[in-house]
């Protein structure tokens, strides 16, 4: 009778084998895009300087100054996400008086003569030097979705001023923003007869006339509206940015007429400021935003990893839990080290999502590595979700407003073949070489979708001839406003 062969005959064999199917098995296996989290660590966005961040629909919204013709936003299911997250640009401008140098934008969803709307107040100048020629600004959005579209609705002010923010009181809208008087930069209010015009005069509420809000410059500015329990206070920031002692002042309404500088008080000392121990540095420039279950207040600032950085780019979004006295004021505490793990908001999910599904707007299909293959020149087309690491893809930030758009199955990135300019250049996957041909913006349309802009190329992702087969060969091409062009971010 023959023997039947077992391992034990050839125990090389059976272990080459085995390895083959794993790796083989491995390549099936759904992604993991996330693994839930119950800590998060600062900072939710590098190059994050004057953050504003609002929980909405299920997802944190975080925008940041950008410095140009540009506004963006990041969209993340948990506090934790926002830092893999890519911005989405919403809103671009060529207008002379108002295109460059895009600063502090803030995002409140208000009532007004069109509905319920989102308005994005923001700071703008001109090209060239800057910032003579900075102006208030606001746009409104076309529906419920704060990634827009959005519309320009007009300049708020015609003298310089910066930082506008929103306070509602006794059920009327206010402008909060900063200008210069003289020496001194101080904080000015002003009634709105509608979330885009100014109504009346504005009143002086605070100029800076402690030490601590003089170091550097005579600064009182980025004034920001904190509630809770019948009380209102203003949180300010202070002193020059260019300094590490920027820091956060304190007004406290003690009612009366909102218009009067003496309905105002100014606490004697800052509420929040720089921790040497923490390595924390020009903690300011803030906004609030409430925990997904709405039990927790939160304060998102940027602040620096170094004394001497100051006003530029190093500057990084951040975000703690704050709490409140006995005497209903609120406790800010010290600003948290990057290194510590701070406990999510209540009610976040923790699911951090660092890759992403591409679903065509059109065909319903995602963006997907031929075969898994993962040699330099692998083809991309679409297919029918596998739901494989071949068609996940993570966002890798320049650090300029663009991405390296990287494959989860194979580290490759997105790449227009030979760096070709001319409609119908395939995109493939190719080692990262560096060059602005691997490097692509993601541009808002509506309904949560994006064009996804080639930086050498300025054409987009495109799935050829708006086929719907699996298999479709995905290339550039100039932009044509068809949802053949239009993907969505899926985690």
């Amino acid at each position: 009778m023959e023997r039947t062969t077992t391992w034990r005959d050839h125990p090389a064999r059976w272990i080459r084998l085995a390895l083959l199917i794993g790796i083989m098995a491995a390549s099936l296996v759904p992604a993991a895009s996330g693994m839930a989290a119950t800590t998060f660590t600062n900072p939710l966005k590098q190059n994050g300087a004057d953050p504003w961040l609002q929980y909405y629909g299920g997802s944190y919204y975080l925008m940041t100054t950008t410095w140009s013709s540009e506004l963006t936003m990041r969209r993340a299911s948990s506090l934790a996400g926002l830092a893999s997250a890519p911005s989405v640009q919403i809103w671009t401008d060529t207008t002379a008086s108002r295109c460059c140098a895009m600063w502090a934008p803030e995002f409140h969803q208000l009532s007004g003569p069109n509905g319920t709307r989102w308005y994005i107040y923001y700071t703008a100048g001109t090209s060239g030097a800057c910032c003579d020629t900075q102006r208030l600004h606001v746009l409104e959005s076309a529906g419920s979705d704060p990634l827009g579209p959005y519309s320009y609705k007009g300049q708020l002010l015609p003298g310089w001023a910066i930082d506008g923010s929103l306070l509602t009181l006794n059920s009327k809208y206010y402008l909060l923003y900063s200008a210069w008087e003289g020496a001194n930069q101080n904080v000015y209010m002003i009634a709105l007869s509608n979330p885009w015009t100014v109504s009346g005069s504005a009143v002086r509420i605070a100029t800076p006339t402690y030490s601590w809000e003089q170091v550097g410059a005579n600064v009182n500015e980025g004034p920001v509206a904190l509630q809770r329990g019948g009380k209102t206070f203003i949180i300010y920031s202070a002193s020059s940015c260019n300094t590490p002692d920027y820091k956060l002042g304190m007004l406290t309404y003690s009612g009366g007429t909102v218009l009067s500088a003496s309905s105002w008080v100014k606490s004697s000392s800052p509420v929040f400021q720089r921790s040497d121990a923490n390595g924390v540095y020009g903690p300011g420039h803030n906004g609030f935003f409430k925990s997904p279950d709405g039990s927790e207040d939160w304060v998102v600032y940027h602040a620096n990893v170094a004394s001497g950085q100051g006003c530029g780019g190093t500057r990084s979004a951040r975000a703690q839990k704050i709490s409140w006295n006995s005497d209903g004021t609120p406790k800010f505490g010290t600003p948290a080290a990057t290194s510590a793990a701070l406990t999510l908001p209540s009610g976040d999910t923790g699911a951090a999502v660092t890759s992403f599904e591409l679903v065509n707007r059109n065909s319903g299909k995602l963006l997907d590595l031929e075969n898994c293959a993962t040699a330099d020149g692998t083809n991309v087309r679409q297919w029918s979700d596998l739901n494989n690491s071949c068609q996940r893809w993570s966002f890798q930030d320049t650090a300029d407003g663009y991405y390296r758009i990287v494959s989860a199955a194979t580290g490759k990135v997105l790449d227009v073949e030979n760096c070709a300019t001319a409609d119908g250049a395939n995109v493939r996957q190719w080692s990262n070489l560096s060059n602005s041909c691997q490097q692509w913006s993601l541009v808002a349309t509506d309904g949560g979708y994006v064009r996804i802009v080639n930086r050498y190329s300025g054409k987009v992702l495109d799935v050829e001839n708006c086929a719907a087969a699996d298999g479709t060969n995905v290339r550039q091409w100039g932009w044509l406003s068809n949802a053949c062009q239009q993907w969505k971010l899926q985690s």
